[in-house]
């Protein structure tokens, strides 16, 4: 019991840095999650008890899996976790390590995190964007579109580009980047050795 509570006490915490960390107001967390703000601040003070009913909204919003939300890992597991990088309401979590090669990262915007304002950046490379949920406004030189689920994007990295949530929910999408411009297309060639007639 001692360590189920020592779990528990650890997830108010835990969810205040992650809403501090997206920049989020109790009120968003509150219209995206349902759950009122006067629950949500006794769950990040101590004050209630966190149930499943209230971590599941909480974990969706975040973008995390209930158990990233509630850290039972003990001090002696060998597993390395993949933590994610938060900057502006946008996580990034590398999916490869590929040194000087392509590099694959999952990127989530928070809810409530649309930026009226786009703000769009240059550098070296070439990215191709792959929208799994949710509404990914993308500015892209003179072109400002919204990708919905299923839909890909591929641009030059050095034309000025940005990208927000379209709405007020949660987006989340694959990105394949690399460093020295490389296209992403593949080509292959058919194995199908038979003379035509």
């Amino acid at each position: 019991m001692d360590e189920l509570d020592d779990v528990l006490d650890s997830v108010g915490p835990r969810l205040r840095a992650l809403r501090l960390e997206a920049e989020l107001t109790l009120a968003d967390l509150s219209g995206t999650t349902g759950i009122s703000v006067s629950t949500l601040s006794r769950l990040e003070s101590g004050g209630r008890r966190p149930t499943l009913e209230l971590l599941l909204p909480l974990a969706r919003a975040h973008g995390l899996a209930l158990d990233d939300l509630v850290d039972t890992s003990g001090a002696d597991d060998p597993r390395v976790v993949q933590r994610g990088v938060t900057r502006g309401g946008m996580t990034m979590v590398p999916l490869s390590r590929r040194a000087g090669g392509l590099q694959a990262y999952k990127l989530t915007i928070a809810p409530g995190r649309r930026r009226r304002t786009p703000d769009p950046q240059t550098h070296e490379g070439y990215e191709w964007l792959y929208v799994l949920d949710g509404r990914l406004r993308m500015v892209l030189g003179e072109h400002d579109v919204v990708l919905e689920p299923g839909e890909v994007a591929e641009f030059d990295t050095r034309l000025p580009h940005w990208f927000g949530g379209a709405d007020e929910r949660r987006v989340e999408f694959l990105s394949i980047f690399g460093r020295e411009g490389e296209r992403m297309h593949t080509r292959a060639r058919s194995t199908d050795t038979r003379a035509e007639d």
